[in-house]
């Protein structure tokens, strides 16, 4: 994972609130703090304890939502260049922050809608370390412009002793595509994959496929930071983009000549990754908030 600059935050109350939301059941603790005023020091360890399944609140990584001008992290300066009311904190499992999550964004602009704190018939613009990612809600469903794809060459990945060539494509974070005969190949996927460390010097997401149907894909996925997880959303949209790829849908270098969507199973459900002409990748699935409560983790 990119050891991306982390922010303090001010000495915590005695207890303070969070919600639990998923994404096709790629699970987060979202931690409201509009004005950055509630928490205190958000440091690894801190993250580490709210995500425990055991011991904690339980998820794969945790969302707080501040507004930009309220962030004040060491990497503020490019937060708050960014044209967007609401900040995406995002921090994996393991307490490492992270450039951008496609279900925590879905989940992410389903609470600010839930909340109020948006209109909810309009685009919704959220900042990210990958920079700003615009959003709508239509029904259950919420959709994330992840912007374009670089699609970066091919490499190698590998579980025990077996290995696959893989696509190289960055959806604002890196990923690994690999082609399998089945999702079994990839065995239990309880350690991190192989995988070329000069390509990836700070980690890789790395997605394992097969093919369903014409224009349907499934996958399994090992998250830098978090490990297996029942569903990710750049991992979908960077499947998306490989797969369309290898079946010459798209020409190598370009876009869409017309709009060109798939279905990807995850794990935990089903999302739609369309390609536009203009070179945006659309992740859509549905968003949740299961619960809330307050914590003093």
């Amino acid at each position: 994972m990119t050891a991306l600059a982390t922010g303090s935050l001010p000495e915590a109350t005695a207890g303070y609130p969070f919600l639990k939301g998923h994404g096709t059941e790629n699970d987060f603790v979202l931690l409201p703090d509009p004005d950055g005023s509630v928490h205190g020091p958000l440091d690894a360890a801190r993250v580490r304890a709210l995500c425990d399944r055991r011991a904690g609140l339980g998820g794969d990584g945790v969302l707080r939502i501040i507004r930009t001008a309220s962030y004040d992290g060491p990497d503020a300066a490019l937060i708050h260049g960014q044209d967007a009311e609401w900040f995406m904190d995002y921090r994996n499992a393991d307490g490492s922050p992270a450039e951008m999550c496609g279900n925590g964004s879905r989940v992410f602009a389903r609470h600010l809608v839930d909340a109020g704190l948006v209109d909810g018939d309009a685009p919704i613009p959220v900042a990210t370390r990958a920079g700003v990612k615009v959003l709508t809600v239509a029904g259950d469903l919420v959709t994330t412009d992840l912007g374009a794809p670089k699609v970066l060459g091919q490499t190698v990945v590998g579980v025990g002793l077996h290995s696959w060539p893989a696509r190289h494509v960055d959806m604002g974070n890196p990923h690994a595509v690999a082609f399998v005969d089945a999702l079994e190949d990839a065995g239990r996927l309880l350690e991190e994959p192989t995988y070329d460390t000069e390509t990836y010097p700070h980690g890789v997401n790395v997605e394992f496929v097969v093919r369903r149907a014409e224009r349907h894909v499934a996958m399994r996925v090992h998250e830098r930071g978090s490990g297996e997880t029942r569903s990710c959303g750049t991992g979908a949209g960077a499947v998306m983009v490989a797969t369309a790829l290898a079946d010459r849908a798209v020409d190598e270098g370009a876009a869409p000549r017309s709009e060109l969507a798939y279905r990807v199973d995850v794990p935990g459900g089903t999302l739609t990754v369309t390609w536009t002409p203009e070179d945006r990748v659309l992740l859509t699935g549905p968003a949740v908030v299961v619960a809330a409560g307050t914590t003093a983790l």
